[in-house]
Formats: C-alpha cells, sequence, structure tokens
C-alpha cells in the first residue's frame, strides 16, 4: 500500500505539473488574442491569428516559440499596425523579442510590460506612442536593446533605466521628453549606443557617462543642454554628436566656444527630478513577475526544520525534473511532427518573422560575407585591396543581416528599381532604418582595382548634407552588391515640387526652403574639396530626385560616389533622365566629360526648382533675376518671403546656370554667397 502511495504520489505531482503548462499556454493563447484586438482591431494584419489555432504551429504570422511551446518573441515591424499595445502583453511571460517598431501603434507603453523579465530586445521606436516612459521598464533586468525613438513621448526619463545593467542600447530619440539627463545612465557599463538627440532635454551631460567603457554613439543633439562637455567624450570622435545646444561649452570641441571661469567651476546640474527636500521623487519599481526567486543567498531566511526542508526541496525537485523531462520529449514530438527546426529560432526570435520564415533552412542560416563572381575571376573583399588601401571591416555586413533587414527583400519594402538597381527599406537589428541598394554584378566595373578604389572612396565621404555609406555586402550566391545608407523618412526633395493645393503639409515655407539650398551647396562644396582623407569628387547626378529629406527636412545628397562602381556604359544610361530634365550641364555635349562647374550647373536649375517649386525650369534659366523675383516664385506661398533675399537666389541661380563653365562660380563662393541669405 505504502509502495503504491509512492508510485501515485509522483504521478499526482506530474499531472499538476502539466496542467500547469497546459494553463500557461492557455494564458499566452489568450495574450495573443488581447494582442491581436490592440493593435490590429480590424484584423487586416494579424488575420492568421485564429482562437482555434496552435500560435506555435506556424500559422500564426510573427510569432516564434521555443521547443517547449512558450511564445518567445513577437515580430511585426513595418506591418501598418495601428491600433494600441494592450496590458497583456505582460501574459506572455517568455518573450524575448518585441519587435512592433515601424508601425503606427498609437496610446501609451502599459506600465504591465515590466513583468516581462526575460525580454532582451524591445522595439517600439517609429510609431505614434505617447505618454511617459513607464518605470516600470527598469524592473526588465535582462534587457538588451530598448528602442523608443521616434514617438511622442513625454516627461522625464527615468532615472532607474540605470539598474538595466545588461543593456547595450538605448534610443530615444525624436520624442518630446524634457527634464535632465540621470546621471545613473552612466553606471551601465555595457552600453554601447545612447541616442537622446531631438528632444527637450536641459541642465548638463552627467560625466559619469564619459566614464562607460564600450560607448561608441552620445547623440544628444537638438536639445537645450548646457554647461561644460566632460573631456572624456572627446574619445568617442564622430560619435559625441552635440549639435544645437547653446548652452554647451568645451575644450577642444571643435563647434563648442570654451567655458567662462564661472562655468568652468560649476558643479553639474543635479541630473535626476529632485523633490523639495532634496530627495529623489521616484515611483518604486515592480519586482519582476517571476515569482520563484524571493532571495538571493545569505539573504533567505533559515527554515525552523533545515533537515526537513532539504528533504522537501530534494523530493520536489526530483518529481519536477522528471515532469520536465516528460513535457520536453512531448514537445519535442510535437515539434518534429510539425517540421519546425530548431535551428532557426535564434534568428527567427531576434531578427525577423514573416511568410519568407517558412523558407528552407539553409537559406536563413548565417552567410559568411563573400565577394560576387565575375567571369574573369576577380574577388574584390577576398584578402585585402592591394594598392588602393584595405575597406575597413567595420563597413562589412554579414548577408544574412541584410536579408533579414530587408525581410528577404520583400516587395512590400521595395523603395524603387532601375535597370541597374533596386532600392529597398530595412530595419537592421539596433531598430535603425535603412536603405539596401542592391547592384547586380553585371552594372558594376569589371576591374577589381577599379572597383575597390570606388568601394573605399564611398567610405570616406562624410558630411551632414550627404547621405553616407553605412556599410556593404557582396554576395556570390545571389551576384549582388548591397550598399547600406541611412533611410530619410522624409523622401526626395521632387516629392514637394508642383503641389497643387496651397494648404497641402507638402508645401515648404520659406525658411525651410533657404536651409534646403544651403544644406546642397555644402553638401557639393564639400565633395568638391580636397581634405586629408578624400579626394575631390564630382557628383554627376545631382537633381531633387536625388536630394533626401530627413525627418527635420535636413537635405542630403543621396549616392555619392556611386558611378565610381559602376560600369561605364551603365553610368551613361543614366544620364538620359538627366539630360531630360535639364539637369546636364550643355558643355557635355561636346566634351562628354563631368566637372565641378557641371555639378554647379546641376545646382543652380535645384534652386530655381525650390524657389519655383516647379519641376520643369527649363524656360526659366535664362530670365532675369527681378522677372523671377517678382512673379514667379512659388505661389503656394502666397506672397510671404522676403522679396530682396528672392532676388538674391535668382541672381545665384541664374549665375550657377551660365551657358560658359568659367562664368559659374565655384562651390565655395556659393556657400559664401548664401550665408548672407536669412
Amino acid at each position: 500500500m505504502a509502495a503504491a502511495a509512492q508510485l501515485i504520489f509522483p504521478a499526482f505531482l506530474l499531472l499538476a505539473v502539466l496542467a500547469a503548462a497546459s494553463a500557461r499556454n492557455e494564458d499566452e493563447a489568450r495574450a495573443l488574442m488581447a494582442l491581436k484586438e490592440g493593435l490590429d482591431p480590424t484584423g487586416r494584419v494579424l488575420g492568421s491569428w485564429d482562437r482555434s489555432g496552435e500560435p506555435c504551429g506556424g500559422s500564426f504570422v510573427g510569432v516564434t516559440c521555443d521547443r517547449g511551446g512558450r511564445v518567445t518573441a513577437i515580430s511585426l515591424q513595418g506591418r501598418g499596425l495601428s491600433g494600441s499595445l494592450p496590458p497583456a502583453i505582460a501574459m506572455l511571460r517568455r518573450l524575448t523579442g518585441l519587435y512592433l517598431h515601424y508601425n503606427g501603434i498609437r496610446g501609451s507603453i502599459p506600465r504591465e510590460i515590466g513583468s516581462l523579465s526575460e525580454l532582451t530586445d524591445l522595439y517600439l521606436d517609429v510609431n505614434h506612442l505617447s505618454g511617459p516612459v513607464p518605470v516600470e521598464v527598469a524592473a526588465m533586468g535582462n534587457l538588451q536593446v530598448l528602442q523608443l525613438g521616434y514617438n511622442q513621448l513625454t516627461g522625464s526619463i527615468p532615472p532607474q533605466l540605470g539598474n538595466l545593467n545588461k543593456l547595450a542600447v538605448l534610443a530615444l530619440q525624436s520624442n518630446q521628453l524634457t527634464g535632465a539627463i540621470p546621471a545613473t545612465i552612466g553606471g551601465l557599463t555595457l552600453l554601447t549606443r545612447l541616442d537622446l538627440s531631438f528632444n527637450s532635454l536641459f541642465g548638463s551631460i552627467p560625466s559619469k557617462i564619459a566614464e562607460v567603457p564600450l560607448l561608441v554613439v552620445f547623440d544628444v543633439r537638438n536639445n537645450s543642454l548646457s554647461g561644460s562637455v566632460p573631456a572624456g567624450l572627446r574619445r568617442l570622435n564622430g560619435g559625441f554628436q552635440y549639435m544645437n545646444n547653446k548652452g554647451l561649452c568645451g575644450v577642444d570641441f571643435s563647434l563648442l566656444d570654451l567655458c567662462s571661469s564661472s562655468e568652468d567651476g560649476l558643479k553639474p546640474s543635479k541630473p535626476e527630478p529632485f523633490g523639495p527636500d532634496g530627495t529623489v521623487k521616484t515611483r518604486q519599481v515592480p519586482l519582476s513577475a517571476n515569482t520563484d526567486n524571493h532571495c538571493e543567498g545569505s539573504h533567505c531566511s533559515k527554515s525552523s526544520n533545515a533537515s526537513t526542508g532539504v528533504l522537501i526541496v530534494v523530493l520536489v525537485a526530483v518529481v519536477i525534473g522528471a515532469a520536465f523531462c516528460g513535457i520536453f520529449a512531448f514537445s519535442y514530438y510535437r515539434r518534429q511532427k510539425q517540421k519546425i527546426g530548431s535551428s532557426l529560432e535564434v534568428s527567427d526570435s531576434r531578427l525577423s518573422t514573416d511568410h519568407y520564415q517558412q523558407k528552407e533552412v539553409s537559406r536563413r542560416s548565417a552567410s559568411p560575407l563573400i565577394s560576387v563572381e565575375y567571369s574573369n575571376g576577380w574577388d574584390p573583399l577576398s584578402g585585402g585591396v592591394g594598392s588602393s588601401g584595405e575597406v575597413g571591416d567595420s563597413f562589412r555586413f554579414n548577408l544574412e543581416e541584410v536579408e533579414c533587414a530587408t525581410q528577404y527583400f520583400s516587395e512590400v519594402n521595395l523603395l524603387g528599381k532601375s535597370g541597374f538597381a533596386a532600392t529597398y527599406k530595412g530595419i537592421l537589428r539596433d531598430g535603425s532604418v535603412v536603405a539596401v541598394k542592391s547592384l547586380n554584378k553585371t552594372s558594376c566595373k569589371q576591374e577589381e582595382s577599379d572597383f575597390l578604389r570606388g568601394l573605399k572612396m564611398l567610405t570616406v565621404l562624410r558630411h551632414e548634407n550627404l547621405v553616407s555609406l553605412r556599410g556593404f555586402c557582396c554576395s556570390r550566391g545571389r551576384g549582388e552588391c548591397f550598399l547600406v545608407y541611412d533611410f530619410m523618412v522624409s523622401g526626395c526633395l521632387s516629392q514637394y515640387l508642383d503641389i497643387k493645393d496651397s494648404s497641402s503639409a507638402s508645401v515648404l515655407d520659406w525658411p525651410t526652403r533657404i536651409s534646403i539650398i544651403r544644406g546642397i551647396a555644402k553638401g557639393v562644396e564639400y565633395l568638391h574639396s580636397k581634405k586629408t582623407n578624400k579626394p575631390s569628387v564630382v557628383h554627376q547626378n545631382i537633381s531633387a530626385e536625388k536630394i533626401l529629406l530627413d525627418h527635420h527636412l535636413t537635405p542630403r545628397l543621396s549616392v555619392p560616389g556611386l558611378h565610381k562602381l559602376l560600369a561605364d556604359d551603365v553610368v551613361f544610361s543614366t544620364l538620359k533622365a538627366s539630360a531630360a530634365r535639364g539637369y546636364l550641364a550643355p558643355e557635355y555635349t561636346t566634351t562628354g566629360r563631368f566637372t565641378e562647374k557641371s555639378d554647379v550647373f546641376a545646382f543652380g536649375v535645384v534652386v530655381l526648382q525650390v524657389i519655383t517649386g516647379r519641376r520643369d525650369v527649363s524656360q526659366l534659366k535664362v530670365a532675369g533675376a527681378g522677372e523671377l523675383a517678382d512673379g514667379l516664385i512659388d505661389q503656394n506661398l502666397n506672397g510671404v518671403f522676403p522679396r530682396t533675399e528672392a532676388a538674391k537666389l535668382a541672381a545665384v541661380a541664374a549665375h550657377c546656370t551660365s551657358e560658359a563653365p568659367s562664368q559659374r562660380p565655384t562651390m565655395e563662393a556659393v556657400v559664401q554667397q548664401l550665408s548672407s541669405c536669412h
């Protein structure tokens, strides 16, 4: 009888554990349904999420599970979701990755999200989220990436974020955050990227942030910060971005004034929101939702009967171990039956889950960085670049990174296509949005040395008014090279021309037009100049279509130097469209050569387009400056522009589009002329 009881007791515990596991799975199913109702109330995107379906059976788009049938990742980036994030997300307790970036999600971030104690990646950037950053986020001790940029979040940065000691990326840019930068962030020793730009933060930069050992990027542009910049930030070089903070000062920072003696003696202002009594005013951070461990080490209270307690613990451990072995075997059998490869789980949970996840395992396995295989056998990235110098490894992307960023080059992400290239929108793991330009091998230069010189030149072009190359990848298997650039969310300049309705949001006001013209001029002037680490470069293809605008309408010339990679016949084919739109300098028809003065001509055409608001300005190039200023300024401005300034710009445009190259100014002279326009 006793023996039977001994057998029944473990069996009973096993059934209890199985029942508990079933209940947890039911909780997750309910959570997914609540998530569907919250994020996609119309059912347009998440129609495959059905109450009668199996979340881990492969039919739930964007859902990834572990071997035990628990949901570990939700990947729905760029799906056009427009609802809100429900508190029920907290019921997915095994979640390690939540990827909801680049959608239209509204409302606040639920406080319950802090219960996701196993979450490592939280991507909610590029949405319409509002309200404060929940202090409960600080309870997610495993968090490595926190992306909340490009929303409408308000309030201050919770100092409790300093508790996230595994955090590598903290991105809160382009919100409406106020208050000071918490000094506690300086205690995040694994932090590599900290982006707080384009907010309304004030106070000083905490000196502790300069001491973060792994920090590579620290961006605080466009805030209201003041005081002395910690000298330790000089080690970041270009990784420290601090423009448009009028109160900042410092030593050996090229764009900052030296601090006055009074500022030198000032102590950094208190970074946290202090109460009137000097104490920090914070909410209590809740503990992790995992209640299995309430103590650590010697902090556990002792049992009154230690030997009994140990015996019970051992017995329970044996029973639970047997139960989990049974669950594992059952789950493994089910996963095998569903033909879901275990080797996919790491990449799926962190990178991308869509209909491409049903492709074979070999397609998704990590691809080495390999080069295009040309017919004459050259291998541009196989082992250095000979006399042209080495192309830095920091610019090299793995093919899998590019594939996952673009969702395997999905048509949904296709931005444009030409006879020699296709451009896709993509999202990298750090949450940044990129444009990936695919070049077919037949469109590139065939000589190894030429191709490599062009590639190296692209890596050294760095200016605030250029779309700089972030990296590249060449694939022998695909027969393509991929160039990765920052994505410009406001599109190209041509989208803001020929606007029929003066009330349209696409109508640019006069100060913005001046800013765009100046920015383009500075970008072209940089290309033409000879710096210590770059040669003089002729763009060759300046046009309204090649001028992109970021989310603050700052202009950036796209793909400068691309012609250095392309075969001559491909470069020539691109001239037809440029000539048809009037950008091609008249001397090209006789000389067949591009020069700096041909870039100046194209720039002058763009100036005419910007001030008139028209694409076709072919009949205006020879018009007098006074005539242009009097009657041909964009009618959508409703007369709201300074006439003398308009006349100056018209004169600049006329000067730049002179028939004879010798009569055109240099871009350096143009930049000086434009500096007098206010």
